[in-house]
Parts: structure tokens; sequence; C-alpha cells
């Protein structure tokens, strides 16, 4: 079972950046999206970031201007660069896949890392 392989996250002063990385552990079909989640303690899962096939991303409006995403095709990669950070990004991210198999989407999700931003 192919799972996704998250790294970079950890504790981060205010005003400060972190990377975050996400690849699969095996080999999967090139995802049509990939995405990075977060769920802060007491709330809901939400959209950070996705980038669909090689060009379209979207934003929350909540990191616009400050986190970016990008893929490394080569390496079935996503990372999220995160600047600016504030004590309201801390929450654990996950990185999502979208695979398109026999014509229905399968989701990967990995198993979270841990961001905490301290004011």
């Amino acid at each position: 079972q192919v799972q996704l392989v998250e790294s970079g996250g950890g504790l981060v002063q205010a005003g400060g950046s972190l990377r975050l990385s996400c690849a699969p552990s095996g080999s999967i079909s090139s995802p049509k999206a990939m995405g990075w989640y977060r769920q802060a303690p007491g709330k809901q899962r939400e959209l950070v970031a996705r980038i669909i096939n090689d060009s379209s991303t979207n934003y929350a409006d909540a990191v616009k201007g400050r986190f970016t995403i990008s893929r490394d095709n080569a390496k079935n990669t996503v990372y999220l660069q995160m600047n600016s950070l504030r004590p309201e990004d801390t929450a654990v991210y996950y990185c999502n896949f979208v695979v398109v198999l026999f014509g229905f989407n399968r989701n990967y999700w990995g198993q979270g890392t841990q961001v905490t931003v301290s004011s």
C-alpha cells in the first residue's frame, strides 16, 4: 500500500519560514492534483493550497501571499513554502494526491506533520 510521506514540519517563531515536502513511498501514477490541508485542534480539516495538473493553483484566503505550493513531476513530490508564519497557522498539515485510476479519482493522504508557530 503506497503512502504519502511528509517532512519539514517543526517549531518556528512568528514571522519565520518552513518548507514542507511530500512524496509517495512507492510508485504511483502522476497525480492530477496535489494539495496541502491542515487541521488545528478542535477545528475541521481545511484546504490550504492545491495545484491541479501543472499550473492551476488554489489557496485559502488566510495564506494567500504567504504560502506557495509547487510540484516536481519527475519526483512526484509536492512542496509548500510557508513564509511569514503566524500563530494561527499552527496545525497538523496533511498532503493529498488525487490519482485517476480507470476513470475514478483515488485519494492518497499523508500521516500529517505538525507545524507549531510560537508568538
